[in-house]
């Protein structure tokens, strides 16, 4: 149909450029002209606008672009008339073609050709707003023809008001290739994106691939990048908990996509088995992993939940958030100390809980080097509380959130993390509580994290700042660190340390350049990245195991079990007993001879922050 209209139209402008220049009223000889020209040089025209891609853009969607293309095709066959005609080649009845129709009809061609585009533009755009101020609808490619992708198409079909118009699909399954799914076409594999978004005038991709590895989700993005075409993911299977997809879970590309994280395969029932109809108490519900642990929990409707924490404006934020969940669960929210031992025994006596999620830590690396006693009070003897109260009141299990520093640790935070371990390994052997540890890496994002410090000093202009080039650090997603940490509460009998595969250690360069990309600025140029140095008890790169810790597999695929180093009960006492006194005093250097003495870390030298 376009074909058809243009040819008509500049078979039109061809012969009104003759009745221009000849006001109307051209001699025979002209007209004869007309009548031997017009089908060459139309079909001229026509065969350059094919050449040039004119002919595979919508009208409806014509801008600056298209416009551009009809001028360069126009010129091409101008300037060609042009030069046959100094040549003498368009002698016809002894006339040869003016100079002026050429240029006349050049003018015509182009206003014929883009007039009715433009007209076709308004048209739609005035039909499909409600009114002036609403946006135009967006021309989608959906990525993935999988299930997830068949879920957000139809939900995308049933939602008008979103002004997303899904135009066809892509898939690197050869099955699917040039197939009809629906009312859409698999135009091809992922590898055709860049071509495709410009052949078809797309002005959004979605990424609905959740199980889709991290390299592919790089990939697809740099090419979005590089052709600026705005980019929607659906979360991974992390993310996506509830087993439902819909459009609202549609949001931008972040930096927790690129991690290549696999999906975690649970065992439902068994964690069902141990939170369903119970008391639940998790310290620590405030934080990063206490919030998310406490709204996987939600899933498995304990009878109760308890948010413990000190800080009472996170306890509340959690609380409220939970509040508004469908799930029949009592969630009672408790201010509370975990040294306190007075205020804990009150809780443990009146709501007897039967299950211990202990997330209550602090867990900055530098900023315990300089509260050196905070730390030992807080993460050796709050744990030591929190862990003998459960034996005393006959929890089921207590699960201890550790942590990959724990290992030959270098700094205060690990070494008070594997007393803790310690702590909990003991009472494992005089309890009937089933007592757990799980260790794991960084978890992205988290409050605290470099994320949320880069993204600030990306607002500010920069610089960036990463302490070493080559620094490594294992990291996870929030969801998925907790959906493991509550399966690994269903294996072992009591004073295991789980670890969780972390995958590879991802540099943080890496993560640092890939942050400024997804701010839409330049690594280097728009943004700088200065090195700092590793600050007070970091290392360059973690570790999951000591030496002398064996490794073995479990029966489920991500979670490893560590054969922990034991301790005699009695040299812990006597360690912890001097480790009161020293934080009484505020011995610091007392402290760290004693953690020296006890896990063999060498932390005499003292750091300031």
């Amino acid at each position: 149909m376009q074909v058809l209209i243009d040819t008509l139209l500049i078979s039109l402008a061809f012969a009104c450029s003759y009745l221009i220049r000849f006001d109307g009223h051209p001699e025979y000889s002209y007209i004869h002209q007309i009548a031997l020209l017009v089908i060459p040089i139309t079909l001229a025209k026509i065969a350059v606008n094919c050449f040039i891609g004119v002919y595979r853009r919508l009208w409806r969607y014509t801008g600056l672009t298209e416009v551009m293309e009809l001028g360069l095709s126009l010129f091409i066959i101008t300037a060609s008339l042009l030069a046959c005609r100094l040549l003498g080649w368009l002698n016809i009845d002894g006339r040869q073609l003016s100079l002026g129709i050429i240029l006349i009809d050049w003018g015509l061609s182009f206003l014929a050709l883009v007039t009715p585009r433009i007209l076709r533009r308004l048209q739609t755009e005035h039909r499909q707003r409600r009114h002036w101020r609403q946006p135009v609808r967006r021309r989608a490619l959906l990525i993935g023809a999988g299930d997830a992708g068949q879920l957000v198409l139809r939900e995308l079909n049933q939602r008008p008001d979103l002004g997303v118009d899904v135009v066809g699909m892509l898939d690197d399954d050869p099955e699917k290739l040039r197939r009809r799914i629906g009312t859409l076409t698999v135009f091809g594999t992922t590898h055709d994106l860049a071509k495709l978004v410009d052949s078809l005038a797309i002005d959004q991709v979605i990424i609905a691939m959740p199980s889709a590895p991290a390299s592919e989700i790089r990939r697809i993005v740099d090419v979005c990048r590089q052709v600026e075409v705005e980019t929607k993911i659906l979360p991974g299977l992390f993310e996506l908990i509830n087993g439902r997809v819909s459009v609202s879970q549609l949001r931008e590309v972040s930096l927790e996509d690129l991690l290549g994280r696999e999906a975690v395969k649970l065992d439902t029932a068994a964690i069902a088995g141990y939170l369903e109809n119970k008391c639940v108490l998790v310290t620590g519900a405030g934080g990063s992993i206490g919030s998310e642990l406490c709204r996987q929990i939600v899933r498995y409707q304990p009878h109760r939940l308890i948010l413990l924490g000190k800080g009472e404006n996170s306890i509340f934020s959690i609380y409220q958030e939970l509040q508004g969940r469908p799930e029949p669960v009592d969630f009672l929210p408790i201010i509370a100390d975990i040294r306190d031992q007075n205020r804990l025994e009150q809780i443990f006596d009146s709501l007897r809980p039967d299950v211990i999620f202990h997330a209550a830590a602090h867990k900055h690396v530098p900023l315990m080097e300089s509260n050196v006693c905070e730390a030992v009070t807080n993460n050796i003897f709050g744990t030591q509380v929190v862990a003998q109260l459960a034996s005393r009141s006959g929890v089921n299990t207590f699960i201890l959130v550790s942590s990959d520093k724990a290992v030959n640790p270098s700094s205060v935070m690990g070494a008070t993390k594997r007393i803790a371990e310690l702590i909990v390994q003991d009472l494992a052997t005089k309890s009937k509580t089933k007592y757990v540890s799980v260790r794991f890496g960084n978890v992205l994002a988290s409050r605290g994290s470099v994320v949320p410090i880069w993204r600030q000093q990306i607002a500010n202009g920069g610089p960036v700042t990463v302490t070493h080039p080559e620094a490594t650090r294992y990291f996870m997603l929030i969801p998925e660190a907790v959906q493991l940490i509550m399966q690994a509460a269903t294996l072992g009998a009591g004073g295991e340390i789980f670890v969780l595969d972390m995958g590879s250690p991802v540099k943080i360069l890496d993560l640092a350049n890939d942050l400024i990309k997804f701010s839409g600025l330049r690594p280097g140029q728009d943004i700088q990245i200065e090195f700092t140095g590793l600050r007070p008890g970091e290392k360059l790169h973690e570790e999951l195991l000591t030496a002398s810790e064996a490794l073995s597999k479990t029966s489920y695929e991500k979670i490893l079990v560590g054969q922990p180093e034991s301790l005699e009960s009695g040299l812990l006492q006597e360690s912890l007993s001097k480790l009161s006194q020293d934080a009484q005093a505020g011995n610091e250097e007392g402290i760290r001879h004693c953690f020296n003495e006890l896990i063999g870390s060498n932390l005499l030298v003292k750091h300031r922050v």
